[in-house]
Parts: structure tokens; sequence; C-alpha cells
């Protein structure tokens, strides 16, 4: 890859599990990456990526290309402008803005907390505001720019008990819609990226918590219809994908097993 054609992408939610596998695949492709993440410990009913966590990742991605970090909260608007000052600060651009940070919940609708049905709304939906407005001045100063926003096979159908995740989810794909028409004028593409079931945090310490690696494993061989679950590095793919074609905009792209086929 030419100098020319290398971009600069800014990861949220980058440290680990689908964010990783994206970072790495920019990087695979010639980009320089900014890994954004919480930084923070923060109660949630899995463990959030810490600064260490941050570190360890940019340690040992850092033979694949440029790379660096900063912490992020998504959910705050100076937050999110200090990211992207701090990637044009490191880069001295930004060309591609792959807003991935996610929290998840679930349970019944009667007992489901107002606190959390607000915070998976505040990350999952209102971070793609926030990061994206901070990110459009920069955007917009690229030949080549890319917004990806990681929605889920949950944004295409709903699930019992999972009223609040489904329905920040549906929200992106919304969003991503509006985007890729509003934005089309200026030459930035916007797609979303919808992963099936990948083993992160998300499924393994809360979904499927208690059950194990190998319980998983089993239950998506017989779920899936192309046998096996999803990996951090199909979704790293399709990223890129969607990032990196020139006349693909407003897409909701399923990387899934076949799912969910639509």
């Amino acid at each position: 890859m030419t100098d020319e054609s290398a971009r600069t992408v800014l990861v949220t939610g980058g440290a680990r599990g689908i964010g990783r596998g994206i970072a790495t695949a920019f990087l695979e492709a010639g980009h320089s990456v900014m890994v954004a993440d919480l930084g923070a410990r923060e109660s949630w009913n899995y463990d959030l990526a810490s600064e260490s966590t941050l570190q360890e990742a940019v340690e040992e991605l850092g033979a694949l290309g440029e790379i660096d970090y900063v912490t992020v909260d998504v959910t705050d608007d100076q937050s999110c402008r200090d990211a992207v000052a701090a990637t044009v600060a490191r880069f001295g651009r930004l060309d591609v803005l792959a807003n991935n940070a996610g929290v998840v919940d679930s349970g019944p609708i009667d007992d489901f907390e107002e606190a959390d049905w607000d915070r998976i709304f505040d990350v999952n939906v209102k971070g793609i505001f926030l990061m994206t407005r901070a990110a459009l001045p920069v955007l917009r100063k690229s030949s080549d720019a890319a917004i990806v926003n990681t929605a889920s096979i949950a944004g295409k159908r709903g699930s019992p008990q999972m009223s609040a995740y489904c329905g920040s989810k549906f929200a992106v794909v919304g969003i991503t819609q509006s985007l890729a028409m509003e934005l089309a004028p200026a030459g930035i593409r916007v797609n979303a990226l919808c992963p099936g079931i990948v083993g992160t945090a998300m499924w393994l310490d809360h979904l499927m918590a208690g059950e194990g690696e190998a319980a998983f494993e089993d239950r998506m061989t017989e779920t899936i219809p192309l046998g096996r679950p999803q990996t951090p590095a199909d979704m790293g793919r399709a990223a890129v994908y969607l990032a990196t074609e020139p006349n693909v905009t407003g897409v909701a792209h399923n990387v899934a097993g076949g799912l969910v086929m639509n």
C-alpha cells in the first residue's frame, strides 16, 4: 500500500474483542490505527477494558504497523473531541472512524433497571452521535473518508429479554442509513457492521456466564448454519471492506455465518 492510500483509523472499544479484531485488520491492510477505549475500571455485568488492556493491545499489535492508544468515554462530548484531537496530533489525519464501543445487558422488561437501560443507549447510540460529530470536521478533509458503526444482527430482529440491546442496535442501523444519505455529498461513506455471535466478554461472561467456552462452541456449532461462531478477525476483515469499497454506503452488513439472512 502506498503512503497516499494509507489511512488513519480511530477504533472505539478497540482494546479487545471485536474492536481489537478491527484494529488488527486495518493494521494488516497498511493503515495507522488509534485504539480508543474506556481505560478505567467501571462497574458493569462483565469487565470493561482498563488502561492496562489498552497498553497490552498496542504492545502486542505494534509489530503490525503504526498504532497508539487513547482513553475515551464515548458518552462524554469533550472526551470524544479529545480522542479525535489526539489522533490527529499523533498521525496528522483521520480518515476512518470505527464506532465500535458498546455494552449489553439482558433481562425481562418488568425487572430491567432504568439506569441500565440508559447506560446501554448512552454508549451504543449516543456514543455514535458524539464520536461522529467530533470526527466530522477532520473526516471532511480526507479524500477517502468512511465511518463504520458496529451494529448487530440484534439490530435486525428482536429477542426476548433483550429489548434494550436490540433497541439500541436497531437505532445504530437507522443512524447509519441516515448518515449515509446526509454525508454522501461530502464523499463520506457510512456503513454498519452486524456481527453474529462472537465469543467476546459479552457472550462468555454475561449471556452464557458460567457455561464455559466449550459449551459456547458446542452451542454455536449447532445454531449457526456455517457451523462455527464468528471471530474478531471475521469482523475486522468486514470492517476494512466496508471502509474501503468506494461505492458502498448505507449498508448493514451481516457477518453471522448465515444465522440471519437479509
